[in-house]
């Protein structure tokens, strides 16, 4: 999860759908908007180019219970059909990190080892950071239902490819540092708009020490974390 700048103001339809008794809050432009605003990228689990799209809300309006919820285009967000079905629990509707309003970096460390995936909160007390913890470990590896247990699966292939492809990256650079085509490849990866960029971010940025030269690709947005 990446810190995402929503733009603004909000898609004209939603002001309309909102007074009908059965209005629609994924009209068009609201779909064009979040595909855009995201990069087309589920901001839960980070994968790219998604096929099954879902527009998703941060807090749920419980078909139609608070309807200042399902019109809100603040409240709206871009995601998978994977990590929604998984955020449809209930133990989530007290609300997760706003990644369009806090950078998810300064609060949470991404890391990954051989067969897991690894969240670490920077406050034990806040449990939005640690909601938004869980949530993002179950893309990864809830197997509750078999094709959840696939759908995790193949996230999880997706995301170690993806951090294979930047350690090849570094282990170039760090052969040899002056190889622009490297640095330019890394720099890349590095992009919040990329797939599974906290991942990556937080890799670099916790190896500071031996890529001094890539900090300034990974700065946070505001403050820096204290985690």
């Amino acid at each position: 999860m990446v810190k995402i700048k929503r733009s603004f103001p909000a898609p004209e339809s939603l002001k309309e759908e909102a007074k009908k008794a059965n209005g629609k809050y994924d009209k068009q432009d609201v779909i064009l908007r979040l595909k855009e605003d995201f990069h087309n990228k589920c901001y839960i689990c980070e994968m790219t180019e998604l096929q099954d799209p879902n527009v998703e809300h941060l807090y749920p309006h419980k078909n139609g219970k608070y309807m200042e919820r399902k019109f809100d285009w603040e409240n709206l967000f871009w995601s998978c059909g994977h990590c929604n079905r998984i955020k449809n629990n209930s133990k989530y509707d007290e609300g997760i990190l706003d990644c369009c309003k806090q950078d998810p970096e300064e609060c949470l460390r991404f890391d990954l080892n051989d067969d897991s995936v690894i969240i670490k909160v920077a406050d034990n007390n806040d449990l939005i950071q640690k909601r938004t913890a869980e949530l993002i470990i179950e893309a990864f590896t809830l197997n509750n239902t078999g094709m959840r247990t696939y759908t995790s699966a193949q996230r999880w292939k997706l995301l170690q490819e993806e951090m294979n492809v930047l350690y090849k990256q570094l282990e170039k650079i760090h052969n040899n540092p002056d190889s622009r085509m490297a640095l330019r490849t890394i720099r890349s990866l590095l992009r919040r708009e990329s797939a599974f960029a906290a991942f990556k971010r937080s890799y670099v940025r916790e190896h500071a020490a031996e890529y001094p030269q890539l900090q300034k690709y990974v700065k946070l947005d505001t403050s820096v974390s204290n985690i």
